[in-house]
């Protein structure tokens, strides 16, 4: 009988315990559940069934971006608007990154939550129709950090983050992501902490929309200020950028200086360029960091034979429809895609071999055709130092073009550092002072040989000081150029 008793007793507790087991794997698999981010912005910002989201993503990225970057995407400013209206300009960007990226970084704004710092949400993956992306282990280590928090409801209801994964899911294959939220961290202190977990195979993406609801050409103004200092490093001028997401983009553009990236504009357009009306826009960008390791060459074969005689062609042409009765602008009819990249050039008008004329863009806020064409009628008609020119002058004009790499920050200990770092006939040089700004085009190398004197001329052309080069507290940059002209077929 006792052990009957006690074979039931024991028969109990093993139900006891099958029962606690089972509880507690539901309990665990609930809570796993729970700790998945749902996607909450699907069927509103982009589909909801993934057959469509997945065919809508691959067009998107089937489309040929404005500029092909040279070398490796390390990090991307891209938008995070209703696919319909900012997707393909997302897909430019995305479109060219690398394929064997593991880690991706995810920085953008808390829309409807006030963070007091960077925000990590304490979930194991973010849902899309796609399927399930993991967070990456860094996300932990990071979240223990100071500077970081778990703010929940942040997260939950935030599209920004979201909006990015589609796009990663159909680019790359077992990724892992970091998601942070950020409207009041200290940019540079949030890229310091992130810098040293960056390697080879993490991307940085920092997602945010520029100017809302401006008329189309006002937003295009006030955007080209914001791509221009995100893709050329110019951190005064961002309190002048109107962008959503300016804390995330900050982080990016400090976490790029540490690293030694470049910006490249990739392609901005705004609503009323893709699904919407054109009173009031919204405006977005794909602006790529890459090595400087990587591609900083690629100004010495940036165009074509081909490419150079059209763009010679319309720059007069530009000028002759000024000028001539009858006379139409030229614009190539097969426009090599490298024309419609972003780019600086300056044109210069010679006349028997003396200067008649020169006026250029230094950054990059326009197309290589836009930008000859505006140039050479500045070069022939709005130059100060020169009348305008006339008719009778048209076959008497050589016309010289010279397209510009982006300028790079150059560091300087003094006077004798500046020098030891320039390289004559390579370097365009920038000098900027406060409000005085001047540069010379690595032509002028010829004229002044002497890095003293080519120095000293350029601070005075600026209105600065002979010596101004000498103090650290001018700004030097240093860009390459391509040189052609009329004469070289000569």
């Amino acid at each position: 009988m006792k052990y009957q008793i006690s074979n039931i007793k024991y028969q109990i507790l093993i139900v006891i315990l099958i029962f606690t087991c089972v509880k507690a794997h539901l309990a665990a698999a609930a809570d796993s559940r729970e700790k998945v981010r749902p996607a909450t912005v699907a069927g509103m910002f982009y589909p909801g069934a993934p057959d469509e989201l997945r065919q809508m993503v691959r067009s998107f990225l089937k489309s040929t971006p404005r500029v092909k970057v040279q070398g490796k995407v390390r990090g991307l400013v891209s938008p995070h608007a209703g696919y319909i209206y900012s997707g393909i300009v997302a897909a430019a960007g995305y479109g060219q990154i690398d394929p064997s990226t593991r880690d991706v970084i995810l920085l953008g704004p808390s829309h409807r939550v006030a963070l007091r710092a960077a925000s990590i949400p304490d979930v194991r993956a973010y849902r899309t129709p796609l399927g399930e992306v993991r967070l990456a282990r860094l996300a932990s280590t990071l979240g223990k950090l100071p500077g970081f928090e778990s703010v929940p409801e942040a997260h939950l209801r935030e599209h920004a983050l979201e909006v990015q994964l589609p796009f990663l899911q159909v680019m790359l294959k077992g990724f892992e992501i970091v998601p942070i939220l950020t409207n009041s961290s200290d940019p540079k202190a949030l890229a310091t902490t992130l810098a040293p977990y960056i390697g080879e195979d993490t991307l940085v993406v920092a997602s945010s929309d520029l100017s809302h609801y401006y008329s189309y050409e006002t937003a295009v103004a006030l955007d080209r200020i914001c791509t221009t200092a995100i893709s050329v490093g110019k951190f005064s001028d961002l309190p002048l950028c109107e962008a959503c997401g300016k804390q995330a983009v900050l982080t990016l553009m400090h976490i790029a200086k540490i690293k030694g990236w470049r910006g490249v504009l990739v392609d901005y357009r705004n609503s009323g360029d893709t699904a919407g009306g054109k009173n009031r826009v919204v405006g977005y960008a794909s602006i790529a960091f890459v090595d400087r390791k990587e591609g900083t060459s690629r100004m010495k074969e940036r165009v074509s034979a081909q490419d150079r005689k059209a763009l010679l062609r319309l720059a007069r042409s530009a000028i002759e429809a000024r000028l001539v009765k009858g006379a139409e602008l030229e614009k190539p009819s097969q426009v090599s895609p490298v024309l419609n990249e972003m780019g600086g050039c300056f044109v210069t008008l010679h006349k028997h071999g003396q200067l008649r004329g020169c006026i250029g863009t230094i950054e990059p806020v326009c197309t290589l055709l836009e930008c000859v064409e505006k140039n050479a009628q500045s070069a022939a008609f709005g130059d100060p130092r020169f009348p305008s020119l006339s008719a009778d002058e048209l076959n008497e004009i050589d016309i010289e073009i010279s397209l510009l790499s982006v300028p790079e920050p150059l560091s300087f200990n003094d006077g004798e550092d500046l020098k030891r770092k320039l390289k004559p006939n390579v370097h365009g040089v920038i000098l900027c002072r406060g409000t005085h700004r001047s540069t010379f085009l690595p032509q002028v190398w010829e004229q002044l040989p002497d890095k003293e004197k080519f120095l000293e001329h350029l601070c005075l052309k600026g209105g600065m000081s002979a010596k101004a080069w000498q103090d650290t507290e001018t700004k030097v940059e240093v860009y390459e150029a391509e040189v052609f002209g009329e004469n070289d077929s000569k």
